[in-house]
């Protein structure tokens, strides 16, 4: 499956930006999908995910403030991002998981395929 993310930009702090990952390839319906970010410096982390039922699992540090979502007609993961801070600056990348299953839906290294990423900036 090829993911393609998009949205990302430059926004003020407390403002928000909603970013899309388009699949193609194969319908990703049944699998997980998530979103994980790369600051300058730092390591890839998590940030949410959406199971097919759309069950999901958020990073506490993103926790009440970003919303993971999927239209699995349009084959597209969204993550709308509000109240954004400085912190938030990094590389977003989605990635989907071939299988339904929510084991370790939180590890990276579970996921199969990734995406290229979007850049978000946030100024203070």
């Amino acid at each position: 499956v090829q993911l393609q993310a998009s949205g990302g930009g430059l926004v003020q702090a407390g403002g928000s930006l909603r970013l899309s990952c388009a699949a193609s390839g194969r319908t990703v319906s049944n699998y997980v999908m998530a979103w994980s970010r790369q600051a300058p410096g730092k390591e890839r982390e998590f940030v949410a995910a959406v199971s097919w039922g759309g069950r999901t699992n958020y990073a506490d540090s993103v926790y009440g403030r970003f919303t993971i979502s999927r239209d699995n007609a349009k084959n597209t993961v969204y993550l709308q991002m509000n109240s954004l801070n400085p912190g938030d600056t990094a590389v977003y990348y989605c990635a989907a998981r071939i299988t339904s299953s929510t084991w370790r839906w939180a590890d990276l290294q579970e996921y199969d395929s990734w995406g290229q990423g979007t850049l978000v900036t946030v100024s203070s």
